[in-house]
């Protein structure tokens, strides 16, 4: 899934890591997170940030997608402190933010948009502002599914096979069901030409991409290769799609991810970046970095990719964000945190940065939502 279980493979880590210089700002009230360009929450070095502000105070929140318009955010989050007990999908008006309630106070939370059964993940706007697509598992069960992460001692997703993709509106009433095939159809994005549809699903025998129009016909496979093709987004002209991928090639590799996946089960910690047109055809390999690769989204010219990676890392973390040319020159590290920084999403306006991160957390576990005005 394009989801925040690979923010657990941090935190899991987080106790090899060696001692660094760095200090950890302590947690700021929301209401001092002043919007300037010397913002606490902002890194010295992140030179393309400004005026940032912290939206989420609280639990695992990620994949804020903008609406058509801009106007709002569609996330998901497992808080706790808003009675969930695994991931379901929250909208919010950009411009909100929700810190945590003080103690013996009701929850400060924004409203609850999935049907708060099963396990949700991938919402994405239509371009009606008024619906948006997600993938849940309320269909098989009501009860939110185990989430195993380890697996002979390595790191693992589950993969789902009773996660099928839906069509609610913002009051959480499911209009359509998109998919109704055996086994995994999750992580759908929407082309920003609102015509187009690009999701994993392992109908195949193996996670691959397919394309489909806004109502569930016409699906196409475009990719054919094995491994986990997923997290697929397309360029802001419709064109293209970038898209995350790992590659077994050796005798031993393949016989792993095959047994793994026959398990419902993936590995994640070996990806790279690939690129291709919206049909599938003229496909490349976009990054050869090594460690995961993901998480990877258009800047608003199409000719650069914003995506998280842990190339640099020596036991797994930091996660931080680069860009990169999508011929794959010109690699720029954009964030320069100590921990975890992924998901990052631009405004159709091309202004705005949602993504998710472990700053400013106080040294806990919890990933937060954050907005950012993007300088190029």
């Amino acid at each position: 899934m394009r989801s925040i279980y690979i923010a657990l493979l941090v935190l899991i880590l987080v106790s090899c890591k060696k001692e660094n210089t760095k200090v950890q700002a302590a947690p700021i009230d929301p209401e001092e997170a002043v919007k300037s360009v010397d913002n606490p929450l902002i890194y010295p070095e992140e030179k393309h940030f400004k005026n940032m502000q912290q939206v989420t105070f609280g639990g695992d929140n990620a994949e804020a997608y903008w609406s058509f318009d801009d106007k709002q955010l569609v996330f998901q989050s497992n808080n706790k402190a808003w009675g969930m007990e695994c991931d379901q999908m929250f909208l919010m008006n950009v411009g909100e933010s929700f810190p945590s309630a003080p103690l013996g106070e009701q929850p400060n939370n924004p409203p609850m948009i999935s049907t708060g059964m099963g396990r949700t993940t991938c919402a994405y706007f239509l371009p009606d502002n008024k619906h948006y697509v997600y993938g849940s598992t309320h269909l098989a069960n009501k009860e939110c599914p185990e989430v195993p992460l380890r697996k002979n001692g390595n790191y693992v997703w589950p993969v789902y096979d009773s996660f099928d993709i839906f069509v609610s509106d913002l009051e959480g009433n499911i209009t359509k069901q998109l998919t109704t095939e055996v086994g995994y159809d999750a992580e759908a994005t929407v082309s920003p030409q609102g015509d187009k549809i690009v999701f994993t699903s392992t109908r195949s025998g193996d996670l691959e991409l397919y394309t489909m129009n806004l109502d569930g016909t016409d699906v196409q496979q475009i990719t054919d290769e094995l491994g986990y093709d997923g997290g697929a987004f397309f360029s802001p002209d419709g064109t293209k799609i970038i898209f995350r991928a790992s590659r077994p090639k050796t005798e031993a590799e393949v016989k792993k991810y095959k047994d793994l996946l026959a398990d419902g089960l993936v590995e994640p910690t070996e990806m790279e970046l690939f690129i291709c047109n919206a049909d599938g055809s003229d496909l490349k390999q976009l990054t050869r970095l090594g460690n995961a690769n993901w998480s990877p989204f258009f800047h608003p010219s199409g000719k650069k990719i914003l995506f998280s990676s842990n190339y640099e890392a020596e036991r797994g973390f930091p996660f931080n964000l680069y860009m990169i040319d999508i011929d794959g020159k010109n690699l720029e590290r954009v964030t320069h945190g100590e921990t975890f920084d992924a998901f990052p999403v631009f405004s159709n306006d091309g202004k705005k940065l949602a993504f998710s991160s472990n700053r400013n957390n106080g040294g806990g576990r919890d990933t937060n939502l954050f907005i950012v005005d993007w300088i190029d």
